[in-house]
């Protein structure tokens, strides 16, 4: 590789991870209107907030056989529907020598969809590790693929959505937004919806690729939208939680959560849970537009690039001050952390009683839910970035170097 080409694979990276959001959050787009005023505080509304917190545990599982979306379901809680083995084989390997896999993959009907950014989305035969078909596009793919319908979506960092046959990897058509598309898509009906850093959010016919509406923040979005109660939750470099009304394009409710996120948001009832750069993350009460809780290391302060697993007894987050952090749902205080030994932006993924994430220095952990202790270990080598992707007894992952790996039982 020359000179020129591993700086170029290098700011590729940090554009990845946000590096522009983070040397100065901008946009072109038209100012936000309005927002409506707060919920006023009532004893009503106090003596429910135990109840409240209690209904964010009920959560919408994936289905066992499929992850078709970045955190697993619409809602983005990070938990499998399925189950793993007890004892974790490595079963297969693809590599992309000229690429590497910074987004969390895609699994439905028995194919892995994974977005290098050496230009191609591969689609990957889960049971073998044989490549069924590649779709190239020349600037490559952040963001993570979303199955529905025998549909792939992505975003490129040409800032363009496509959507592609998932059985032979052919171009139904393609979206074009003025920047970089970090975002990956959700759905919603008939709708497909994602951010740009444009700094808008999009909603498209899923099947024709039709706009229906455009909401436009007033910063860079590239968290992926979470979609629950007839709402798009979105967080980006303005600072906000924004609930967006699916039917509308309209700002329904917001949030002050103090600094920029690339995280995205996950919701469970009326909470979501999201951290951020300014090192604390948030449980909201987005029906009452408050801020319940906020968590913050207190020995480290450091940014939350992870996106949240949420579980009845515990949420489950990585931080760049290389811990693994689980707190309590109802008061936000620490249950425990297990020290990871390496920046954890990879977002952190619940199967049954153990939580699977990785880590900058190439470690791949398994994790008791309960008590935090190191159950499994693999090391990849390269830096582990995006969460794993948990369908079918499998465990699919990649690294920044251009390895994927697929675990299970032999």
């Amino acid at each position: 590789m020359s000179v020129v080409d591993a700086i170029a694979r290098c700011l590729f990276v940090l554009a990845a991870f946000g590096f522009f959001c983070l040397v100065g959050c901008h946009s072109s787009s038209a100012p936000l209107p309005a927002a409506p005023s707060p919920s006023a505080a009532s004893p009503a509304n106090a003596s429910s907030s135990e109840t409240n917190q209690q209904k964010a545990t009920a959560l919408v599982s994936s289905p066992k056989d499929a992850w078709p979306l970045f955190r697993g379901d619409p809602q983005a809680t990070g938990v499998a529907g399925g189950a793993l083995p007890e004892k974790l084989e490595l079963l297969w390997t693809f590599s992309d020598d000229n690429g590497g896999f910074v987004a969390t993959a895609a699994i439905a009907d028995g194919t892995v969809y994974a977005g290098s950014y050496d230009g191609n989305l591969y689609a990957i035969d889960l049971e073998t590790g044989e490549k069924r078909w590649a779709f190239f596009r020349e600037l490559g793919f952040s963001a993570s693929p979303a199955v529905r319908k025998g549909r792939v979506y992505i975003g490129d960092t040409d800032g363009e959505l496509h959507c592609i046959d998932a059985k032979t990897g052919k171009s139904r058509w393609k979206f074009t937004t003025e920047a970089e598309i970090n975002s990956s898509a959700n759905f919603h009906n008939d709708h497909v919806i994602f951010g740009s850093q444009d700094g808008s959010l999009y909603c498209l016919r899923a099947d024709t690729g039709k706009l229906v509406w455009r909401y436009e923040s007033d910063d860079m979005i590239q968290c992926s939208p979470a979609i629950a109660a007839g709402r798009t939750f979105v967080a980006g470099c303005n600072g906000r939680l924004t609930a967006v009304d699916l039917a509308k394009g309209a700002r329904a409710e917001e949030i002050d959560i103090e600094a920029p996120t690339l995280c995205t948001p996950a919701v469970a009832g009326p909470m979501v849970y999201v951290g951020t750069t300014g090192s604390t993350f948030f449980a909201i009460d987005w029906k009452q537009q408050k801020v319940v809780w906020r968590y913050q290391n207190p020995e480290r302060s450091a940014e939350f690039r992870s996106s949240a697993a949420i579980t009845p007894g515990a949420i489950i987050v990585g931080g760049r001050d290389k811990q693994v952090h689980a707190v309590d749902p109802k008061t936000g205080k620490k249950i425990w952390t297990f020290a990871a030994k390496g920046i954890v932006d990879s977002s952190p993924v619940v199967v049954g009683a153990r939580v699977f994430v990785g880590t900058s220095r190439g470690r791949l952990l398994g994790l008791n839910l309960k008590t935090g202790k190191k159950e499994w270990e693999f090391e990849a080598g390269g830096s582990i970035t995006g969460s794993p992707a948990v369908a079918a007894g499998r465990l699919v992952i990649g690294t920044d170097d251009g390895d994927l790996y697929c675990f299970g039982a032999k």
